[in-house]
């Protein structure tokens, strides 16, 4: 057993020191007390953990570029550009939890702070752990910045640039690295048109060769920038939660696609039922005679360890919509279940099915395990049947076979059959029946009714694991990606990082 938040052990310190100065000691004040103790242990959270669980999700990729060159030290925006930024960025994160955030730093050389992760505490322990003193570097290079971005293997290179401008002025020559990398660009210039002295860190003015002051300003060309490559252009709002939220709605604006991604966490069975019923019961045995009956009300309700009320409700209400055919909410309730179970992967799956996003719906199927060979017949069974909608008729036939291979099934032969034909004719037959998917209640669906009869039932489900619908062409490639989420513990960056930073400082000429 372990104790996810065990700050709150803290508190006993206080009750039992009440336990022993208290003067009138009675049976009734030191259940109390117990039942005090309980509630603190509830709080803590006891857990056993069950090992390490695949969970998909849906997530936009994002890119967020800090700008940690000298001139961000600028105290146009309180209480410098910098500060504002990191503040800026962590409010962001806590914006929406499910993104896909890789985070570099640049000043005239890009550095990976973090990888791609949705473990925005890791991210957040990357941007505390830098620190601005050891960065000597003056100027900016987006250059190279667009370069390095335009390496990256990302599916979807959305990138959030935070950034003062520096004294960059090739705009065409910016403008073909983005495009050339596909890369989608939100910008948000921190700084002002006025500017602002920079302070050393002994307190004196930052001051060139000629010993006049640095004046930072913002570079009028990012806005260009924005403009000639379609992105979106922000200036920062009075606090940095408000700043942050206007990039979240910036990024909603933009109707990115948001893809499935796989990544692994700790499964935990919960205890906390366990002492917060303890400490229930010893409450209702202490203030009512009719414990008794309490007792065997409470036997009979039992303890839910597995999934909160909250999802238990969202399953409820997604297998509603599912068979009124709201299929974007039964989307929407689906996902946002904490604790993965086989019903909520199995209507997930069936329901990017019937949103005829077909590749999602493999992913989903795939990832979901049970020993149960009548549900392994039914997760090939669809597997097979979205291959056949994505006229991937070689591997429908195996998953056909495969489903075979568990059991015999009327339906299964049928399709087996029919994708058969459809591989040898060389032109599409116009009015041949779809495949039709199974539903989670029973193993097979009557395979002897009519065409039309079939096309209406693949629209009902029995418990949400119905599928069905028709091909959509343009569909792009799906790829897993593994996202390992451990619980790390702040270190500060070595001195290697910073020499990275700081690459190419002494050959700075005009930094300004």
């Amino acid at each position: 057993m372990t104790l996810l938040y065990p700050a709150f052990l803290w508190l006993f310190i206080p009750v039992i020191t009440l336990f022993f100065i208290q003067k009138n000691k009675n049976i009734k004040s030191t259940i109390h007390l117990i039942i005090l103790m309980l509630i603190i242990m509830t709080l803590c959270r006891p857990v056993v953990k069950l090992g390490v669980q695949e969970q998909t999700i849906e997530a936009k990729d994002i890119i967020i570029a800090l700008d940690v060159s000298y001139s961000m030290r600028a105290k146009d925006i309180s209480p410098d550009r910098y500060t504002f930024a990191k503040e800026t960025i962590s409010s962001f994160l806590k914006a929406d939890p499910k993104d896909n955030i890789m985070l570099i730093a640049f000043t005239t050389n890009p550095l990976l702070l973090s990888p791609p992760t949705t473990d925005h505490e890791l991210i957040n322990i990357a941007l505390k752990s830098l620190n601005p003193e050891y960065i000597l570097t003056k100027g900016t290079s987006m250059n190279k910045l667009f370069e390095k971005i335009a390496s990256l293997q990302n599916r979807q290179k959305n990138l959030l640039l935070i950034t003062d401008g520096g004294e960059e002025n090739d705009l065409t020559q910016l403008t073909e690295h983005l495009r050339a990398g596909n890369i989608k660009l939100t910008i948000l210039a921190l700084g002002t048109t006025q500017g602002a002295t920079i302070a050393k860190p002994d307190g004196n003015l930052l001051k060139d060769k000629e010993g006049n002051l640095v004046i930072s300003r913002i570079n009028p060309l990012l806005e260009k920038l924005a403009s000639h490559t379609r992105g979106i252009y922000l200036s920062p709002s009075s606090t940095p939660e408000k700043t942050a939220k206007a990039l979240q709605d910036a990024f909603e604006q933009q109707t990115q696609k948001s893809h499935l991604i796989t990544k692994k966490a700790y499964r935990y069975s919960e205890l906390y039922q366990i002492p917060l019923f303890i400490a229930l019961l010893l409450f209702v045995m202490l203030h009512t005679r009719a414990v008794k009956y309490l007792i065997v009300l409470f036997s009979l309700l039992g303890i839910q360890a597995e999934a909160s009320v909250l999802d238990g409700y969202y399953l409820h209400q997604a297998y509603k919509n599912y068979q009124a055919n709201d299929l974007n909410k039964t989307k929407e309730l689906l996902l946002q279940i904490d604790t993965v179970s086989l019903q909520s992967q199995f209507a997930l799956a069936n329901t990017y099915y019937r949103l005829h996003a077909y590749k999602k719906a493999i992913l989903l199927y795939r990832n979901i395990r049970s020993t149960s060979p009548k549900i392994k017949q039914k997760l090939y069974y669809n597997i097979a049947n979205s291959y056949a909608m994505l006229k991937a008729f070689d591997k429908a036939k195996l998953y056909y076979t495969k489903a075979l291979q568990l059991g015999e099934d009327a339906d299964t032969k049928n399709n087996l059959t029919l994708i058969a034909l459809l591989q040898k004719s060389k032109e599409t037959q116009k009015g041949m029946t779809r495949p039709e998917s199974q539903s989670s209640a029973s193993p097979t669906n009557d395979a002897t009714q009519s065409n039309k009869k079939k096309s209406k039932e693949e629209s009902q489900t029995s418990s949400g694991s119905g599928s069905g619908g028709e091909s959509k062409a343009g569909n792009k490639k799906e790829k897993k990606k593994r996202i390992i989420i451990r619980q790390k513990k702040s270190q500060p960056l070595s001195s290697k990082v910073y020499e990275l930073i700081n690459k190419g400082y002494i050959r700075e000429t005009q930094p300004w």
